[in-house]
């Protein structure tokens, strides 16, 4: 059976920028999941989810918009907005286990409202052609809140539903349910997707083995912390690139670029790398003083000097930094 690898949306980090990089040097996802739009009752798209999803930015890949919304009318709007670029799938968002998101009543917070989820779907069937999927924990406070919402979501022609196999108040916390998941499985009529926890490729061969019947899996942050592990999978090794830090710089470089052109000052583009540091450092061979050396760079060419410092030590001394520093 061939196997699907999709990767997550995970919102301040899978932009365009980092999708395009992405898929240039490393490969193996075959669609990317954009970051959701959120319209917070406003019936306004904010600039930054326009420019993430227009067609000129995506042209080498396939992308599917998300939405998160716990409204009809937002969710109708959010179609329309999408359909005019050209897509065809809305993906919505029903996994953000973040509180600001689940206290007021989107994201896991809304899979125990089956009454709210079927008005949503039978307004959006009713009233648009767009093809919609799912992206959704188990449930927010227990795994049990999915099963009473799957006789709603099969009365509904959705292409896929995607479950990270956790609950929402988990966060990222503790391990993956794979029994409740297994519960999912015989509950619905649906494809279903998995999303939680693949991280290595002994992982992804775990999962693929426990669940036979699923042939599309879906990867967030261990894609991040380890950008070569889809191809891996792909190509059923654990063998790395001989110039696998030589890739992952001209990599960083290129992310580091584009991001310092579009963010404003040395702040902005100072915790956005950081952020992708917490994962990237995850792949080093000591991870904990990795990040520390990021963390205690406060300017750009300490940056420079840190990221060096760390490629040097990873690839035995012949990485060059070629950050082009303003």
């Amino acid at each position: 059976m061939s196997v699907t690898l999709l990767s997550s949306p995970l919102q301040g980090f899978t932009d365009f920028r980092f999708r395009n990089a992405f898929h240039k040097y490393f490969g193996g996802i075959d669609t990317f999941y954009a970051p959701y739009i959120r319209l917070n009752g406003k019936m306004v798209i904010k600039n930054s989810y326009q420019k993430d999803l227009q067609p000129e930015n995506n042209t080498t890949l396939e992308v599917i918009p998300q939405v998160m919304t716990g409204d009809a009318d937002e969710f109708l709007f959010v179609v329309k907005y999408i359909q005019s670029l050209g897509y065809k799938e809305l993906n919505w968002n029903l996994g953000c286990p973040y509180p600001m998101v689940t206290k007021q009543g989107m994201g896991s917070g809304l899979i125990c409202n089956p009454e709210k989820i079927d008005h949503i779907l039978q307004r959006a069937h009713d009233e648009t052609d767009v093809v919609i999927s799912m992206k959704m924990r188990m449930g927010y406070e227990n795994a049990e809140e999915i099963l009473d919402v799957f006789p709603i979501l099969d009365k509904y022609p959705l292409k896929n539903v995607a479950i990270h196999a956790r609950i929402g108040k988990q966060l990222y916390k503790g391990g993956v349910d794979l029994d409740a998941f297994q519960k999912c499985i015989e509950s619905t009529k649906h494809t279903l997707y998995y999303n939680g926890d693949i991280t290595t490729v002994a992982k992804f061969k775990e999962m693929k083995e426990r669940f036979p019947s699923i042939d599309h899996f879906m990867m967030g942050r261990g894609l991040i912390a380890d950008p070569f592990l889809p191809g891996m999978i792909k190509n059923d090794t654990t063998e790395y690139p001989k110039d696998r830090w030589k890739i992952f710089s001209e990599f960083h470089d290129t992310i580091y670029q584009q991001y310092d052109e579009a963010l404003s000052g040395p702040t902005p583009i100072k915790m956005k790398m950081r952020g992708f540091w917490e994962y990237f450092a995850l792949s080093t061979s000591n991870p904990h003083k990795a990040f520390k050396k990021i963390k205690k760079a406060n300017n750009p060419r300490a940056y420079q000097e840190a990221v060096r410092e760390i490629l040097n030590n990873e690839y035995g001394n012949s990485y060059l930094c070629s950050i082009v520093l303003k």
